[in-house]
């Protein structure tokens, strides 16, 4: 058995090899090595793993689809952008994972949010692989005409990589029922088929419900579980939450619903602080500004008394004892994370993609503050779009009550998982750990199975 010094060696020349391979994407080298610190602990006197280079080949996607996208904006103007699709791993499912239209979109971002996916949709329990795609493409302050050609070439050159035994994409940053429906339209009218192709649909049209909701939710039922593992609740407690989307709105409806108070959230441009604590009235309010008006978070200072807005700032310097990132990577960095520690903070559930830096993640497990991991936080999104694919499948739709109970089962199995591989002394539970050996486990498995492909 190496020792703890070899190991480290190993990891160390692993990570080399990694950076020599993908020089330059730093969100990806830092999502590898996030999980690699972990794995090589685990499989260090496991030979199989090592002999057939699974870690080396989860880490190197199937496929990296890159394509042109040409649109015609509302001037006449021929506008072209690049899109993409990362196929990581398909070991347990079909490609899974959502289409993210941003400006800061790369092969790097797009890369670590598909290797992300791949142990996200492990944990979940369903049969889905990993994958991620996406164009730099802002759809902020373009009219609805002009989002819907580029989502129709997107979709044209898009289609020919993806199908419901094959590749399932789903909505993601800037990509909502609007863009999946131009999208599912577009696919609709080349193929002749349709198909359960993707997710994230609107109900007239396949979608499912609680889908709006699932990621938001299921951050929020992950971190009670969480919480109630250490003998604690939600109920009484405070939280600032980043974001005012979609997720960030509705894990600020269940911290409510379950009794808690959320001090702050933000777009952006900054973060609005109201510590009269924003309730279900102002979190619809913000629901319908976003996605109807498309409006800024500054607004709600001016439209809530005793509400400030701080400008070019983030959230995590306000006192509060539940923290929820939910708005992008690399959000919450070490000095946010010694803030929060600083002002008695908790637990952190993590609604978005890798938003702490390493360093921030080093600082809560320092402090043993219970910090959830995005692959295991926010898997809740991508479980009920697992379960879109199986109602499209059988031609039926299940009710909101029933896909509720069907997530709250699905985060606690998810959490029961972690629990089994992270835990450590004196009951404090490492969930990266353990979200990291058992998302990895169930593909490594499959792959060992299939023999060297």
């Amino acid at each position: 058995m190496a020792s703890i010094y070899d190991r480290h060696v190993d990891l160390e020349r692993f990570m080399e090899g990694v950076k020599k391979r993908n020089p330059g994407q730093t969100e990806f080298i830092q999502a590898v090595q996030e999980v690699a610190q972990d794995i090589f602990a685990f499989i260090e006197d496991k030979e199989e793993y090592h002999e057939a280079q699974i870690l080396r080949r989860i880490a190197e996607p199937d496929r990296v689809v890159s394509f042109r996208v040409c649109w015609e904006d509302d001037n006449h103007n021929i506008r072209v952008q690049r899109g993409w699709r990362v196929q990581n791993n398909n070991a347990i499912g079909p490609y899974k994972g959502g289409i993210r239209f941003h400006s800061s979109v790369n092969e790097s971002v797009l890369k670590f949010l598909a290797f992300e996916q791949t142990f996200k949709n492990s944990l979940t329990g369903l049969p889905m692989g990993g994958g991620k795609g996406g164009a730099n493409f802002n759809p902020k302050g373009k009219s609805d005409a002009e989002v819907m050609r580029f989502c129709q070439s997107f979709m044209t050159e898009l289609y020919r990589h993806i199908g419901p035994d094959t590749d399932v994409p789903a909505g993601d940053i800037g990509v909502g029922a609007r863009e999946i429906g131009y999208m599912f339209g577009q696919y609709k009218r080349i193929t002749n088929r349709w198909e359960g192709v993707l997710t994230g649909k609107g109900m007239e049209y396949g979608g499912s419900q609680m889908r709006p909701e699932a990621t938001g939710y299921g951050a929020v039922y992950f971190l009670r579980n969480v919480l109630e593992h250490a003998g604690q609740d939600v109920e009484g407690k405070t939280a600032v939450i980043s974001g005012s989307g979609n997720v960030a709105t509705h894990a600020a409806e269940k911290i409510v619903q379950l009794g808690g108070k959320v001090l702050a959230m933000s777009d952006s441009g900054g973060f609005i602080h109201d510590p009269q604590g924003i309730d279900q009235d102002r979190i619809d309010w913000i629901k319908h500004h976003k996605t109807h008006t498309r409006g800024r978070i500054s607004d709600y200072a001016d439209e809530f008394d005793g509400a400030t807005f701080h400008e070019g700032e983030r959230p995590w310097h306000v006192a509060a004892d539940l923290a929820l990132p939910c708005a992008t990577q690399n959000e919450l960095d070490e000095s946010d994370a010694k803030a929060l520690v600083e002002n008695g903070c908790i637990a952190v559930s993590e609604g978005a993609n890798m938003p702490t830096t390493l360093e921030g993640v080093k600082v809560f497990h320092d402090a043993k503050v219970m910090y959830a991991p995005g692959k295991a936080a926010n898997a809740g999104g991508v479980a009920v779009s697992g379960l879109e694919m199986s109602q499209n499948s059988e031609r039926i739709s299940w009710n909101h009550e029933r896909l509720g109970e069907m997530l709250t089962e699905l985060m606690e199995g998810i959490h029961s998982k972690c629990v089994e591989y992270g835990e450590q002394d004196e009951g404090y539970v490492d969930y990266v750990k353990g979200a990291n050996i058992a998302g990895f486990k169930k593909v490594a498995d499959a792959m060992l199975a299939f023999g060297v492909v």
